[in-house]
């Protein structure tokens, strides 16, 4: 099984640079709040790049 990245919405704080980052697989949702659109979206270190672009550690990849 793939990892998929996943948003804990309890701590993202919406500021949208994993969308800047990644925005084949993130959007900030009308909540203001990131959620993963599509978990394949980018290639892996894209999306690594996003994760580690969160200022609150709010990503991260699902086994």
């Amino acid at each position: 099984m793939a990892k998929t990245p996943v948003v804990d919405a309890d701590t993202c704080t919406g500021c949208g640079l994993c969308e800047q980052v990644a925005a084949n697989t993130f959007r900030v949702n009308d909540d203001g709040i990131a959620e993963v659109v599509n978990a394949q979206g980018d290639d892996e270190a894209t999306i690594q790049e996003a994760i580690d672009s969160c200022p609150v550690s709010a990503i991260s990849w699902q086994e």
